[in-house]
């Protein structure tokens, strides 16, 4: 029989894909800002379509080998060696894409650069959900207790 709370296989898969979805967003938008100070600092205020096309896909790709190879390690409560190797992992991806998709000129020292920005980008995220999760928790367990309350005078 089966529980109406519980989530079903659809509902499971529908919560990664948005996951993934938001994660292709997020890391995009951080890739691009990147990408776009460089240009600026190179005195181009041009970018180049085809790049960001690859910044894109190579975002959701790396999404999903997020999600489904390395359990969301952005998302985990602690970062341990498997999450530590996902961070590695993705972004030495990110930055082979970028070095042979000519992202900055093929420039090895823009490239190293890159993926520093990349490993901080992970931790902020990883900092920035553990706190949302902190929070959720807090606000579930305050309303927790005003229905435990309301529920117990009754």
């Amino acid at each position: 029989m089966k529980s109406k709370n519980r989530l079903t296989l659809w509902e499971r898969y529908l919560t990664r894909e948005i996951g993934i979805e938001f994660k292709a967003c997020l890391y995009f938008f951080a890739i691009l800002f990147f990408y776009c100070i460089y240009r600026m600092l190179q005195d181009s205020f041009d970018a180049e379509i085809i790049h960001m096309a690859e910044m894109i896909v190579t975002c959701y790709i790396i999404g999903y080998i997020q999600v489904y190879l390395f359990d969301n390690f952005d998302e985990a409560d602690s970062l341990g060696l498997k999450e530590c190797i996902g961070v590695v992992v993705c972004t030495v991806l990110y930055c082979l894409v970028s070095y042979f998709g000519g992202w900055f000129g093929k420039n090895m020292i823009v490239t190293l650069i890159l993926a520093a920005y990349i490993l901080i980008t992970y931790i902020c995220v990883f900092i920035i959900y553990r706190s949302k999760r902190r929070i959720d928790d807090k606000k579930l367990n305050e309303e927790l207790q005003i229905f435990q309350t309301e529920h117990g005078k009754k």
